[in-house]
């Protein structure tokens, strides 16, 4: 089952994207008491949302602009450093914990939508990477269960702004620009996803392969990244956790690859769909 949220004409809403491109509005069916995609998940779950994706669709995917696939997460924790080709080309020692640094839901931009270069730097770089939402509340989940936690996957891009990223040791300035980081265009959920979880990861500008690698290659597993981050904090409904990516980055290239007005970026997932902005320079 793939879950999209939108907005058509004025009204924002969230539904079931149909196999044949049609869209069940689940607002109009599920009402007030769940408004947003995260508070259905909080409340209903998508094993209990399955029953209603045989609904005849409500309209197609043409007639309305797609919102990042959670507009509203209370948290976005973010994992670097978890692929070992990107560990190896950006120097940083081997560790024994996952590092983790946080994005705003204002930094977050939509499928087809521009992800916007600031005016302030020139240093704008691609990251594709695998998203988790979560879709029950937990602390402290058990790696054997983290699984279990999970609402579904999507794709993401987790893109920098490189020069303010490394004003200091800390990354958070870097990730935090409005509308620079995309998530989308749909999240899948886990029962559509390979027994073993592992997943082609591909990252493209301008049609060029930048990034290939597969989910496999974590450091850091799904599993781990769930209990380590449940450890420290309580994990609800909606929450999206970046889990990283691979090598390949502008940052590390010879001469740096770095995104310009016009340039349009593709992160494409195995089984999870594929995700794609063009990217514009703030006026």
């Amino acid at each position: 089952m793939k879950l999209i949220s939108y907005r058509r004409g004025n009204a924002v809403s969230y539904g079931i994207l149909t196999a044949r491109g049609g869209v069940v509005d689940l607002l109009a069916r599920l009402g007030s008491t769940a408004p947003t995609l995260k508070t259905c998940l909080a409340a209903n779950g998508p094993g209990q949302l399955a029953r209603l994706a045989t609904e005849p669709a409500d309209f197609n995917i043409s007639e309305v602009d797609l919102l990042p696939v959670i507009p509203d997460p209370a948290h976005i924790v973010c994992i670097g450093l978890n692929y070992e080709e990107h560990r190896a080309e950006t120097a940083r020692p081997v560790a024994a914990h996952p590092t983790i640094f946080l994005r705003v839901a204002e930094s977050l931009q939509a499928h087809a939508k521009a992800l916007l270069i600031p005016r302030e730097s020139d240093q704008f770089d691609f990251e594709g990477e695998l998203a988790i939402v979560i879709g029950r509340t937990a602390r402290r989940i058990a790696e054997a269960d983290a699984w279990s936690h999970v609402a579904g996957v999507c794709c993401a891009n987790d893109a920098t702004v490189r020069d303010w990223q490394n004003h200091t040791h800390q990354f958070g300035p870097g990730k935090n620009f409005p509308l620079t980081g995309a998530l989308g265009p749909a999240l899948v959920t886990t029962d559509e996803l390979p027994k073993d979880k592992v997943m082609g990861l591909e990252t493209r500008v301008n049609g060029q392969v930048v990034q290939h690698s597969d989910t496999g290659q974590m450091i850091f597993p799904v599993p781990r990244l769930l209990a380590y981050v449940s450890t420290f904090m309580t994990l609800i409904p909606g929450d999206v956790i970046l889990t990283g990516t691979p090598g390949g980055v502008g940052a590390k290239r010879k001469p740096p690859l770095w995104l310009r007005d016009g340039d349009v970026v593709e992160v494409e997932i195995g089984q999870v769909g594929l995700l794609r902005n063009a990217c514009q320079k703030e006026k």
